[in-house]
């Protein structure tokens, strides 16, 4: 067990992740934004107090902004103050606005790359030298499997194909800091998230009668399905793993179409 920070850890696929982290004994930073930002449906922190309340566990919740040096400086202070430690850090914290190059402004394009790449940047730039400092630690990088290129998600695939790139790198710099980096895509088809559903203006039963393949299991991949995985890269299990890529939901890149059932 460890001290995690997760960023955009307050709702949707990262409220899964810090609860389950919590729930398997990790003292959790967690961290996001109240607002709802765009393309998202995420606001408040209710939810996550609630969930953390249902599952008999605590967590350090935050509101900050990833994409800002001085937020993230705020959240290493808090832990480090509060906890003495920094053993795993969650880059969770995403936003994707659908578009091609030729939709997509120059304001929503910053923004994208502020907060999924330079946050990502930001976040590990703070935390890798507690980590290092201690000894090692534990990067896992929340992907997608846009970051192959999906269409009409320029921007977005082009920051989560950097998001690999950028793991795979840290992986090779931090080898011998004993400080494991690596990536973890939700996928598979249906998977419900703050982000999917706000593409889809907000409508949640609109996303999920959308046709998906689901998984293996025979059912569409969830946020436990992810923050499983995820606890298991932060855990000593995954003590020889880094510069790799966990898809959560079947098949390298999240690739498809699965064949329709005869």
């Amino acid at each position: 067990m460890g001290v995690v920070i997760v960023t955009g850890g307050t709702f949707g696929l990262g409220q899964s992740i810090t609860v389950e982290l919590a729930r398997r004994g990790n003292k959790v930073v967690a961290f996001g934004l109240a607002q709802p930002q765009v393309s998202s449906t995420a606001q408040g922190f209710d939810s996550l107090m609630g969930e953390l309340k249902s599952a008999s566990c605590t967590a350090d919740i935050l509101e900050a902004d990833v994409s800002n040096a001085a937020d993230v400086q705020r959240v290493i202070d808090h832990t480090i103050e509060r906890h003495g430690a920094i053993n795993g850090l969650v880059n969770n914290a995403a936003i994707g606005p659908l578009g091609t190059v030729l939709s997509t402004d120059e304001s929503t394009f910053e923004r994208i790359v502020g907060v999924n790449l330079k946050g990502t940047y930001l976040m590990s730039r703070a935390a890798l030298p507690h980590m290092v400092r201690a000894g090692g630690g534990s990067i896992v990088n929340i992907g997608s499997g846009a970051g192959w290129g999906k269409p009409n998600m320029a921007i977005y695939s082009a920051s989560k194909g950097a998001i690999v790139a950028l793991s795979t790198a840290m992986a090779y710099d931090h080898f011998h800091d004993r400080v494991r980096v690596n990536v973890a895509i939700p996928g598979g088809g249906g998977i419900v998230s703050g982000m999917s559903v706000g593409r889809m203006g907000g409508d949640v039963s609109a996303f999920k009668s959308k046709p998906a393949p689901g998984t293996v299991a025979g059912r569409p991949a969830n946020g436990r399905d992810l923050a499983n995985a995820v606890a298991f890269l932060l855990s000593d299990d995954a003590a020889t793993i880094s510069g790799t890529v966990i898809d959560v939901g079947c098949f390298a890149h999240q690739g498809g179409p699965i064949p329709s059932m005869h």
